[in-house]
């Protein structure tokens, strides 16, 4: 919004006349700041993480005391480039350049600000700031706000949680600590979310890594499961697909030097020797996390594993024996049992396996693969009424399981239906 220069050697403010000229634009200003947002937010929603998208338009008397300031600082009629302004708040940092490059792919970059003062009264934290260009599809469709440019900032929560505090306690309010000793309770407050916003970020990375590792680990040992299970009642192999992951051999290293090392760190390198089929390697691994005696549910979950291992290089018996510490020490472990009972039925002990299907069912009744895998017991010691029972209700819940669908027809043969 700018004003013909005043031709005196002082400049003229008219607040009335600003205030109408402002006002104005009102209803298109809101208009196109939902439409702007509504985009943004179907641009954004490419990353996973769904930050959250919010506009907003400057009152009046925020604009005014913009206007006075900058008009007494420059000596000339000022533009006020934030009239419409979006904002982005991302849960870590990682998502702050990926939303950028988002932007820069979708709208008109006319000028990008990375704000980071290291005064006390900005404390270091990190803020960008982008002027677009409004697209002019959406002036075509609702008018002439008045401005032809949009901020948008792009914010972590935390970042987004200290420049909100900041801006009531020290740039709205004009307050500027004398005091030392509170100069530096708020610099340790920024410094403390600048600290959590690195931690959250490693977490997230580290957790992505477990998670993919896992993945990998779990595919793996299902796929034995088929292996060792299925061909007793086909005639062929079953079709599997082994999964693949973006995820590099080379991403994470094996732990061999202990000191100084975290049962995080040591699981991820278990699971990586897992995923690797160094199975021997994994349970030292294993083995290691247990002897630094972490909590209860930490060694029931690492028994879990471990005992997934022993079954990957068919040591049953000790698998079971893992699978039943882990039990013990977590009796709500459905998939534990439901592991154990796998084993079981693989040393073809399947009443004792049908037992553990049983306790898994009980805990969590909603697994269409351990009713599967119980109908399958039911069938080697010949009850095949349960065992289709049990087959018809696993593909309730999954329909599109094509093992369960096979074993179903063999079953309906056998009982002539």
């Amino acid at each position: 919004m700018e004003s013909e220069k005043d031709t005196g050697p002082d400049l003229f403010v008219n607040q009335e006349a600003l205030k109408k000229e402002y006002l104005q634009y009102a209803d298109i200003r809101y208009l196109i700041v939902n439409d702007l947002k509504e985009r943004i937010e179907q641009v954004v929603i490419a990353l996973n993480s769904n930050p959250v998208v919010s506009g907003r338009i400057k009152s009046f008397s925020s604009f005014y005391n913009k206007y006075l300031r900058l008009l007494k600082s420059d000596g000339d009629y000022p533009k006020i480039n934030d009239l419409l302004g979006i904002r982005i708040i991302c849960p870590f940092i990682e998502d702050l350049s990926a939303a950028e490059n988002l932007l820069r792919n979708n709208f008109e970059i006319i000028e990008t600000e990375r704000k980071g003062h290291y005064t006390f009264k900005e404390f270091g934290y990190e803020s960008t700031h982008f002027l677009i260009k409004i697209p002019q599809t959406i002036v075509d469709e609702y008018g002439d706000p008045g401005t032809d440019i949009v901020e948008i900032q792009i914010r972590t929560i935390l970042q987004d949680a200290w420049a909100e505090v900041e801006h009531e306690i020290v740039y709205k309010a004009e307050y500027s600590p004398f005091d030392e000793p509170m100069k530096r309770k708020l610099a340790a407050v920024n410094a403390s979310l600048s600290l959590a916003d690195i931690i959250f970020q490693e977490i997230r990375s580290y957790q992505r890594k477990y998670s993919k590792e896992m993945g990998k680990r779990r595919e793996s040992f299902l796929q034995k499961i088929e292996e060792s299970t299925d061909d007793f009642l086909f005639s062929q192999e079953l079709p599997y697909e082994t999964p693949t992951s973006d995820l590099g051999l080379d991403d994470i290293n094996i732990v061999s030097d202990y000191s100084n090392i975290t049962i995080d760190d040591l699981l991820v390198s278990a699971l990586t020797a897992h995923n690797q089929n160094r199975s021997d390697e994994a349970i030292n691994q294993y083995t290691k996390i247990l002897e630094l005696k972490p909590n209860n549910i930490i060694c029931s979950i690492i028994y879990k594993h471990r005992g997934m291992a022993y079954f990957a290089c068919s040591r049953y018996n000790e698998a079971i024996d893992d699978f039943s510490f882990s039990l013990e020490l977590d009796d709500k472990s459905y998939k534990t049992a439901y592991y154990r009972g796998v084993v079981k039925a693989v040393l073809k002990q399947y009443s004792k396996a049908i037992d553990d299907y049983t306790l898994s069912l009980k805990i969590n009744p909603y697994q269409s693969f351990c009713l599967f895998r119980r109908a399958q017991s039911y069938y080697h010691i010949g009850d095949f009424p349960q065992a289709l029972a049990d087959c018809e209700n696993s593909l309730a819940l999954e329909p599109s399981n094509e093992s369960a669908s096979k074993f179903r027809k063999m079953l309906r043969d056998k009982l002539k239906m």
